[in-house]
């Protein structure tokens, strides 16, 4: 473990070996930003050919494991570390109350961008709650298993609230009886809060039901979605994507985006370049530039922060 994340320093445990002054690293397991921030300094660093045949060499065949999770890893970065290292970062889906639910494969082919399928023991389900006076129901959209997933005829690719069930589950939060109470349906799965679509014969995790689903104009957006689409632009070094209150459209797809080193980028740029590759109803319509995307220990974005901050009202 190290007192605090420098890129020089994990870049000398990764590339370590020989040096018995350095312990050789194995398994890797980072947040998306670390890996971004290395590339960075692998991209700023490592600039001879030589060195880079050299750290590709160690990385591919003495780490027998590279891992991302806690958030969305934009397909961008997981394209640029397998030029730089070799590995296709492993993907998948956990939650404290879950442990590990979802994952792409150790062996065989991983899908960018989605995190694979159940682990074994583990069952998974999403599903549309509808509501009727005092009680509610779920609509199964899709259920599944290790063994494989049923999508229930008419409803393919629908999306809807990921629940987990098995024996990895929680019990209880510590004197919390109602948060518990309501954390489950009445036949015993967890609702993880999260929204989530069967696609390609894998899960896709659309993000935070409550934050990174965006309700404008009658269209339901996924900001992850929208995130993964600006993340490539040549500008944006990160972004985070947020519902904006609106009195017009309800919300309004707010970009928060913080740009690469003396670049420049205005709303009508970012518009224009988008229509390119956007679906028109996705394109962000407000841009906040900020000099550093606020993050917390995890690497996460606390979305609920941002629209505190940026919109106090």
């Amino acid at each position: 473990m190290l007192p605090e994340f420098q890129p020089a320093k994990v870049w000398e445990h990764l590339i370590s070996y020989g040096c018995s002054e350095v312990p050789r690293v194995n398994v890797f397991m980072a947040v998306p930003t670390i890996y971004a921030k290395l590339t960075e300094y692998y991209d700023c660093h490592f600039k001879q050919p030589h060195v880079q045949d050299f750290v590709r060499a160690v990385c591919k065949e003495k780490i027998r494991l590279m891992v991302s999770g806690s958030a969305a890893l934009p397909v961008p970065v997981l394209e640029r570390w397998a030029q730089i290292t070799g590995h296709v970062l492993l993907e998948r889906y956990g939650m404290t109350e879950i442990g590990m639910a979802l994952s792409n494969p150790l062996h065989g082919m991983r899908v960018p961008g989605s995190v694979g399928t159940p682990l074994p023991g583990v069952e998974v389900r999403i599903t549309v709650e509808n509501m009727k006076k005092e009680t509610s129901s779920y609509t199964i959209i899709a259920e599944g298993n290790c063994r494989g997933t049923m999508v229930t005829p008419g409803l393919t690719e629908k999306e809807g609230e990921l629940q987990v069930k098995g024996p990895s589950i929680f019990k209880e939060y510590w004197n919390k009886p109602q948060e518990t109470k309501n954390s489950f349906t009445t036949d015993g799965w967890f609702k993880t809060g999260d929204t989530a679509v069967y696609k390609d014969g894998v899960y896709w995790i659309m993000g935070r039901t409550s934050v990174d689903i965006i309700k404008s104009g009658g269209y339901k957006i996924s900001a992850l979605e929208v995130e993964r689409h600006l993340i490539t632009h040549p500008d944006i070094a990160d972004v985070a994507v947020i519902g904006a209150p609106d009195a017009t459209w309800g919300q309004r797809v707010t970009a928060v985006v913080e740009l690469r080193p003396e670049r420049s980028l205005s709303l009508l740029d970012l518009k224009a370049w988008a229509r390119e590759r956007m679906t028109s109803y996705i394109i962000p319509t407000e841009l906040i530039l900020v000099e550093e995307m606020p993050r917390n220990q995890m690497g996460k974005v606390n979305k609920k922060k941002l629209l505190k901050n940026f919109y106090p009202g």
